[in-house]
């Protein structure tokens, strides 16, 4: 029976709750102004009202930054209020949720035995309905007293409570994430320092017309660079044999813009609903499109990783093309000696952007960019910017700018010490020029790069707090307290930092731009394809001619020597084997005397010491040596070089040797 009767009894309290409910959550709309500026406010909680106070003041005790949040915690609360399980519950609920407006400074707590009162007396009903009791709300938070809430001091304050509407409670409170910015908490979404929260979309500091120029400005340039870029490396493709070390770099720096360009493209591309860096709105939860974060977009993740990877790969890749200008400048290394450490290049320029980028994605730091309709890193989060993106660059720039100025000063003092002929001298003045001139439209887009971080990196501080004291009162959130200085930051900002760092890679055209560039592609678009490589090969071949390659390499006062055209790679002078080639002709003549009638004369002189030209086929069998060996030597060169191999050890001829390349091949483009 009594069974009966206790299931008749919750029956009747749910009916009541129910009949109650819509009531108690009521909220006079009409009463709740703005908080925005702290000041004391009319109470609009209906479970509140008829209270000895009617003002109180947001954010509460438990850091709810309007009314309405205070309502919708409350909730779990109605029951027992409306079943009046004990009458501390609701001026203890009050006394967090909505307290007493009090002068600044002061803040009223209530008694911990009005909370073991209220706790103890509902505790039952609470078990019922399931509802437990919150963590911030234990009793042994608050003071140990025995009082009513609110105490009478509380209410001599002010006696006239009305006239606390007009007194600003004078704190800052920080940031509070509006209800429309915030996201699901596994997401792992944070803005301005506050977790589950997004920035808003398209943008948070211009109209939508800006970002829609701004989008364009940027496809534009995309494209120009696209084809820059796409230009260098089809020319490399044409003949992969013309870009050796140490210049072999500029097309892998071409390729990584190259792809640098093409992400920028497919997010102008993707422009329409910002279906990459945007989250999509959801009106019937109250949310706002936001900005993608982390890793859940695919699409947004797979543009990062490219972009991302790409840009330091190819600020790697123009620090190693400074290390190789270096090897070839300073210690003097051939094309075949830097090549052989091609494996250590590659690790390096691949291996450190790869690392990079998985750090970041074990992170989660990846973000919407809503002005390029990609997605980066940095874009919110100042301390990412500052170690992952300027650190990276810097360090770049500061390495390849050193190694750059000793190369260039170590040419300049071959230059000034050791005499050449005026036709060599033009050559290596004309190849320094090249060299400064690649390396200041490389330097001067990429620091302007750096800068427009740097200015990003101090002013993001003052833009945030600008905007939210823009838009505090339209989302209902404190506003900033003195704030001191407002800025907005300028659309030409952001365009500029994107021209830059897409011009960045409009440079390798410069390199490769000559008449033999023209003369190759004229020949590719006209099916004709040089089988015979002589001629190119004449540019390729290292001291070729010995006049200007001696002088580089020889002591002002000791007599010029005649080499052969191979490149040494260790070191070594390699007349000892032009000379043991040239004697053992008669035991190889046979087995090469087809390859040396084909290659004896076709279209290759020798040049005599008193600078008369000979067909090379004037010349007798036996001085020829097998193919694929170093050129012919004439008769006083071979006696003068093994005269000289008897008397005095072999001399170094590797100084020197894919810098003379380099310039007698600017020399002849030119």
């Amino acid at each position: 029976m009594g069974h009966i009767v206790d299931l008749a009894l919750r029956r009747m309290w749910l009916f009541g709750v129910l009949s109650l409910f819509t009531g108690s959550l009521c909220i006079h709309m009409d009463s709740v102004g703005s908080h925005s500026m702290f000041t004391c406010e009319s109470i609009g909680l209906r479970m509140c009202q008829d209270l000895p106070y009617n003002t109180t003041f947001m954010p509460n005790l438990l850091n709810h930054y309007d009314q309405q949040t205070a309502a919708l915690a409350m909730e779990p609360f109605h029951p027992m209020v409306n079943l009046q399980c004990s009458p501390d519950l609701r001026p203890f609920l009050c006394a967090l949720y909505a307290p007493v407006c009090m002068e600044y400074g002061r803040v009223s707590l209530p008694c911990r035995s009005l909370c073991a009162h209220a706790k103890r007396d509902c505790q039952k009903l609470m078990d019922m309905f399931g509802v437990t009791w919150p963590e911030e709300m234990e009793c042994s938070r608050f003071p140990d007293c025995d009082e009513s809430y609110p105490r009478d001091v509380d209410l001599l304050v002010n006696e006239d409570p009305t006239d606390q509407s007009s007194m600003s409670v004078q704190r800052d409170y920080g940031f509070w994430c509006p209800r429309e910015l915030k996201v699901e908490p596994e997401l792992g979404y944070t803005f301005l320092g506050v977790r589950d929260c997004s920035p808003p979309c398209p943008n948070m500091y211009f109209r939508r017309e800006d970002l829609t120029f701004a989008r364009y400005f940027i496809g534009v340039v995309s494209i120009v660079c696209l084809s820059a870029t796409l230009f260098t490396f089809l020319t490399f493709l044409i003949d992969v044999t013309r870009f050796r070390y140490p210049e072999r770099p500029i097309i892998f720096y071409a390729v990584c813009y190259m792809m640098v360009s093409l992400v920028f493209f497919l997010g102008f591309l993707l422009e329409d609903g910002d279906r990459v860096a945007c989250n999509a709105a959801n009106p019937s939860q109250y949310k706002t499109s936001t900005v993608t974060q982390g890793s859940h977009n695919k699409a947004c993740t797979l543009l990062f990783m490219v972009l991302y990877f790409f840009t330091m790969a190819g600020s790697v890749w123009w620090v190693i093309l400074t290390i190789t200008w270096f090897l070839a400048a300073v210690p003097k290394w051939g094309s075949e000696a830097i090549e052989k450490k091609a494996l250590l290049f590659h690790a390096s320029a691949w291996g450190i952007p790869g690392m990079l980028t998985i750090t970041l994605l074990a992170l989660n730091k990846i973000e919407g960019d809503n002005i390029s309709g990609v997605c980066f890193v940095g874009l919110y989060d100042v301390h990412t910017l500052r170690w992952f993106v300027l650190a990276p660059l810097c360090l770049d720039v500061l390495v390849g700018v050193s190694l750059l100025l000793a190369g260039i000063i170590a040419l300049n003092r071959v230059r000034m010490e050791i005499p050449l002929e005026k036709e060599n001298q033009d050559k290596l003045v004309k190849f320094m020029i090249r060299i400064g001139v690649f390396s200041v439209l490389y330097l001067v887009p990429l620091l302007t790069v750096v800068g427009c971080y740097l200015y990003e990196q101090m002013y993001r501080s003052i833009w945030e707090t600008t905007w939210v004291q823009e838009r505090c009162r339209d989302y209902h959130i404190p506003c900033p307290f003195q704030v001191e200085q407002t800025s907005r930051p300028d659309l030409v900002l952001f365009l500029m930092k994107y021209l830059m760092l897409l011009v960045v890679g409009i440079p390798s055209v410069f390199w490769v731009g000559s008449k033999k560039t023209c003369f190759e592609w004229a020949g590719f678009f006209h099916g004709r394809r040089r089988k015979d490589s002589g001629a190119v090969n004449e540019s390729r071949q290292v001291l070729q001619e010995p006049d200007f390659a001696q002088s580089l390499l020889r002591d002002p006062n000791t007599p010029i020597i005649r080499k052969s055209r191979g490149t040494s790679t260790q070191g070594t002078s390699t007349h000892a084997s032009s000379t043991h080639l040239a004697m053992l002709d008669d035991v190889r003549s046979k087995a090469s005397s087809v390859h040396s009638k084909m290659s004896s004369y076709h279209g290759s002189l020798h040049r005599s010491r008193d600078g008369r030209f000979t067909p090379s086929s004037h010349r007798g069998m036996e001085e020829r040596p097998a193919y694929g060996s170093v050129p012919r030597l004439n008769d006083q060169s071979r006696h003068g070089s093994t005269r000289d191999l008897s008397d005095a050890p072999a001399a170094s001829i590797t100084h020197g040797s894919s810098v003379n390349r380099l310039a007698e091949e600017d020399g002849t483009s030119a």
